[in-house]
């Protein structure tokens, strides 16, 4: 099993988008890559210097790192600084949190090859720092709470497309 660790606004929102995915046996929802152990209120504040990010434990057997890249990359907007949608803040940038030098690569390969298409990527590439869970209340949110107002408008759209533009990575396939 690998892990990779990655931010993309409301971790309800990148949780549910990975749930879906075959080879994935985990997935995550904490902070990462700022000062302090944190908790959900003072992430929000935008003073911690945490991203909500997920961690996902995944099968390379199975689920490739560039998959879960190309995924990551077509189920946010990864062209925003410090914003998904009505989420703004350093909390929610788009961040790739590597766990060794091979996931370095390929994510700074997409980046690049994302650019060359014309696609103008903000996304932040750094080391993997200490991951923090989130809150029990936090894990699985979408899941427990799919009429929600937020994840009701957010997270269908995300699904849709992953379902549109990866039916072969699907667990349900």
């Amino acid at each position: 099993m690998q892990r990779a660790i990655f931010g993309g606004g409301c971790f309800w929102c990148t949780e549910s988008v990975f749930r879906a995915l075959k080879g994935v046996s985990a997935v995550t929802s904490g902070y990462a890559g700022g000062d302090g152990s944190p908790r959900y209120d003072a992430v929000c504040s935008g003073r911690t210097g945490h991203a909500e990010v997920v961690a996902i434990d995944f099968d390379p057997a199975v689920m490739t790192f560039d998959d879960l890249l190309a995924v990551f990359f077509a189920t946010h907007d990864p062209t925003t600084l410090n914003r998904q949608g009505n989420d703004v803040g350093s909390q929610y940038r788009s961040v790739i949190f590597y766990t060794d030098d091979n996931q370095r690569q390929q994510a700074e390969q997409m980046v690049t090859a994302l650019r060359q298409d014309g696609i103008d990527v903000v996304t932040e590439i750094s080391p993997a720092p200490v991951f923090h869970p989130a809150e029990d209340y936090h894990q699985r949110y979408y899941e427990k709470n799919p009429t929600q107002g937020y994840c009701n408008f957010m997270i269908p759209p995300k699904l849709a497309k992953l379902n549109s533009r990866f039916q072969h990575l699907l667990a349900s396939a």
